[in-house]
């Protein structure tokens, strides 16, 4: 995987959630790196790099599925594969 020619544009937005209408399970099976105003995030669940915004979980909670509950943050989102 180190062959950069054989991966995808990344598309402008992007879930790790399987539920999700943006989810790429193809996508996922490389490592993808999120920075958001120039300081790397890891704990990144969707991100919208047009509109500028991603969503991180928010602690401990859960909604009634057990998915974590999620908080947007908004700045300059940049997506790269590592």
């Amino acid at each position: 995987m180190n062959d950069t020619t054989a991966r995808p544009d990344l598309p402008d937005r992007l879930s790790v959630r399987p539920r999700s209408p943006h989810h790429r399970a193809d996508l996922l099976e490389y490592d993808i790196g999120i920075r958001l105003d120039g300081k790397e995030r890891f704990d990144v669940e969707e991100y919208c790099i047009s509109e500028g915004w991603i969503k991180i979980p928010a602690g401990k909670a859960v909604d009634r599925r057990g998915e974590p509950l999620l908080v947007t943050l908004k700045g300059k989102v940049e997506a790269f594969y590592k």
